[in-house]
């Protein structure tokens, strides 16, 4: 005689359980494919009307695929002469970098320390930290220029990142000091038992454990002071030394507009923000959402 398998205890509904759960997940992956088709379809419209002429962007009804492919467009739009688009690309890698690098230089400190000491006024300062995320350049730009031609800067890359950086500062030290909080002092405590200075102690054991939020406070300011543009517009009246922001308008008049160019200017403008967020995508996770679990 031949032995009748035992069942295992718990397949059967295993079986009955697991189709369900295959269809939700399929239907997550359908809802999610979704939603990211609406907020890349702009940005393929714009890539594929970079490739286009100007005549067939603006044919009725319009066509999706370029009938005839004009990727000449990304070099000619460099050789435009009331538009130095090179000078103007250099200008907002300059600005964007050097506000960010002069954002983490003041934040990190005074996150730090706000976080470990307990000094008299520390809530009127966070306060106050918190407010000046409330006001805009575009409120302040009348008062910022005169204070930069008594300065001798208007006009100038260090105007742009002066103000880039001032605006950007609060949400930097905001974000910082809540992730210095969340490190327990006794860690810090240990490491000044072993000789190490506040200063070494900072830079060897504390920052490490913040890189997440480091990068996350990297990758918004980096994205705020390349997309800015109300204040550029204001106080940078060169051509060579606008961003690529300001440099776009040039190509939309008030009777014509060269939309291949602007579709090319666009895509270029967003190719290196794309290819930071792809090197940092994992830490910038991991700052977001540290600390939502316990």
């Amino acid at each position: 005689m031949t032995a009748t398998p035992t069942p295992t205890p718990g397949v059967e509904s295993l079986e009955i359980i697991a189709p369900p759960r295959t269809r939700r997940r399929w239907g997550l992956t359908a809802i999610g494919v979704l939603i990211a088709a609406i907020f890349l379809v702009p940005y393929l419209v714009m890539v594929l009307g970079s490739l286009k002429s100007r005549a067939e962007i603006l044919r009725i009804p319009p066509t999706y695929l370029p009938e005839q492919w004009h990727p000449g467009n990304y070099a000619t739009m460099w050789d435009t002469p009331e538009t130095p688009l090179p000078f103007n690309l250099a200008s907002t890698v300059i600005i964007s970098t050097f506000a960010t690098a002069l954002v983490l230089i003041v934040a990190i400190p005074a996150a730090y320390y706000s976080a470990r000491r307990r000094f008299p006024g520390r809530a009127i300062f966070l306060g106050l930290v918190l407010i000046t995320q409330m006001l805009q350049p575009t409120v302040l730009v009348t008062g910022l220029i005169r204070e930069f031609f008594a300065l001798g800067i208007n006009d100038t890359w260090l105007a742009m990142i002066l103000v880039n950086a001032a605006f950007n500062l609060s949400f930097a030290v905001w974000i910082l000091h809540s992730f210095f909080a969340s490190i327990p002092a006794e860690i810090e405590e240990a490491a000044q038992l072993d000789g190490l200075s506040r200063a070494q102690t900072l830079f060897r054991v504390s920052l490490p454990l913040v890189w997440p939020g480091i990068v996350t406070a990297t990758i918004f300011v980096v994205v705020s002071c390349w997309n800015e543009f109300a204040a550029s517009l204001v106080i940078l009246t060169t051509a060579e030394n606008q961003p690529l922001s300001v440099a776009l308008t040039k190509f939309i008049g008030q009777y014509d507009t060269a939309w291949q160019y602007v579709f090319a200017i666009s895509t270029v403008g967003i190719v290196p923000v794309v290819i930071l967020f792809a090197l940092i995508e994992k830490r910038l996770v991991a700052g977001l959402t540290a600390g939502s679990v316990k």
